[in-house]
């Protein structure tokens, strides 16, 4: 890999673009070696483990290279493009590794001193913030300069932690950001026993949580035979039998967090049929109203606005478990996940205080999220925060499911097919317009009788929509 010393060449190093994230594969190039670029524009979509993202050039300037190819998984803080930066100011100097506290993103210094006016960057879910591109000085007890400088080298070197010296009494504050901090005070993990793993040695995520997990019981020594080495998986691959597909990526973490929240929050499903003739007729009504022309108007507005109505009568099913507190943190806000489909695999995000929106509103939020999720822009932030979430398999043609929660929330609702079926309504059997919708809560915090009530007015407002006036 060529190294850049010219004073005019800068180099742009992948950014977190989500909280705590540590690593984003690059997706595309959409500039080359020799290509002139301007200041914010987008010059590469990399997929983290949340989302798609657009990265913008903070600078103007002549390409001079291309440090990784498409397809490849680039940690966080790593330079992957160089600039040279003609008639521009001269370069940043490389951070020093006697300074940990360097920020990972691209320095304020690199970007120009003037921005022509009008531009702003254009990807999804990042900006270039000068607030946010140096950390405040630390307060704590101090390191030798010279100890802490050997230490440092030794990590970013690759050999690992620098042993501790026997006259050394203090020892530095563990560098991790405010998130993760919080997430090892949950978990209970003294950070000055973590190791890191992340730029420039500072605590990911998944260190914390490789520091939460007990180390397995050592097995009883016995006596047994050599063993060989195994044979890879991969030796009997039949490439015209058999397709295999890295799991990476946003499907690695909806993955990670599925697993996670099955084996860790107790689920029950509850079920109920309802009849929903009366909802689609004011579906149709609603899509002639004025004040809803052009929003997507569908029987998921009112299912959601009906959800919204339980909570809003039922609101301690709108919580979440704290285990490090044994608390249950009740919620006074609904942040309405949607689960969604993409190629990328499945992502919730969510519509913001979704609890105070009207139903013209809710209809353009939802609108909004749906679109941006097919076309592969849904940000990392509008991800994060939900609190309950409804999935809708009926436009699978499916009956019904039994849902698993995304982590920390205590309820999601599934809906099914919305079929013809005979029905009894008013004493006898007619054609009706039928639906069978599902209910998994958190047992720990939700039950039987709170989760009961919540579907229970569900299915009321969707058969008599003239609840959502009465209850609203």
């Amino acid at each position: 890999m060529t190294t850049m010393t010219e004073a005019s060449v800068r180099e742009f190093k992948m950014p977190d673009v989500g909280e705590g994230l540590t690593e984003a594969e690059i997706l595309k190039w959409y500039v080359k070696a020799g290509d002139t670029v301007t200041d914010g524009q987008v010059v590469c979509e990399v997929e983290t483990a949340k989302a798609a993202v657009e990265l913008p050039i903070p600078y103007d300037g002549v390409v001079r290279e291309l440090r990784f190819p498409e397809g490849t998984t680039v940690d966080v803080g790593t330079a992957i493009i160089a600039v040279d930066v003609a008639g521009g100011a001269p370069a940043a100097p490389e951070t020093p590794a006697e300074a940990p506290e360097a920020s990972a993103a691209p320095d304020a210094s690199e970007a120009p001193e003037k921005k022509p006016e009008g531009r702003q960057p254009v990807l999804v879910g990042y900006g270039v913030a000068a607030s946010s591109t140096k950390r405040r000085p630390r307060k704590g007890p101090e390191v030798p300069v010279q100890q802490a400088s050997v230490a440092i080298q030794t990590e970013l070197n690759g050999h690992g932690p620098a042993p501790t010296s026997p006259a050394a009494t203090v020892q530095p504050r563990p560098l991790a950001k405010p998130p993760v901090r919080k997430l090892a005070k949950d978990l209970g993990v003294d950070l000055t026993t973590v190791v890191p793993s992340g730029p420039d040695g500072i605590i990911t995520r998944e260190d914390v949580h490789a520091a939460a997990t007990p180390a397995p019981a050592p097995a009883p020594l016995v006596a047994q035979a050599p063993v060989t080495a195994p044979v890879a998986p991969t030796a009997s691959y039949d490439a015209a039998r058999e397709t295999r597909i890295p799991v990476k990526g946003v499907r690695k973490a909806t993955a990670a967090a599925m697993v996670g929240s099955a084996f860790t929050a107790p689920h029950v499903t509850e079920f109920v049929t309802v009849d929903v003739t009366r909802t689609l007729k004011l579906v149709e009504e609603l899509k002639q109203d004025k004040d809803l022309q052009g929003l997507r108007v569908n029987p998921l507005l009112l299912i959601a606005k009906a959800l919204l109505v339980a909570i809003k009568r039922n609101p301690d099913i709108n919580a979440s478990w704290d285990e490090a507190n044994q608390e249950i943190v009740l919620k006074h806000y609904v942040n309405l996940g949607i689960a969604a489909a993409t190629p990328r695999g499945l992502i919730v995000p969510n519509i913001k205080d979704a609890h105070t929106k009207t139903l013209p509103q809710l209809a353009e939020s939802l609108g909004e999220l749906v679109a941006t999720a097919k076309e592969g822009r849904t940000s990392p932030a509008a991800m994060q925060g939900g609190t309950v979430t409804i999935t809708n398999v009926g436009v699978f043609g499916v009956d019904t499911g039994t849902p698993i929660l995304p982590p920390g929330e205590a309820a999601i609702l599934a809906v099914g097919a919305i079929k013809l079926q005979p029905w009894v309504h008013k004493g006898k059997v007619k054609p009706r317009q039928v639906t069978t919708l599902a209910l998994s809560f958190d047992h720990r915090l939700v039950d039987g009788e709170l989760g009961s009530k919540v579907l229970a007015d569900v299915a009321a407002v969707l058969e008599q929509p003239k609840k959502l006036i009465t209850w609203a």
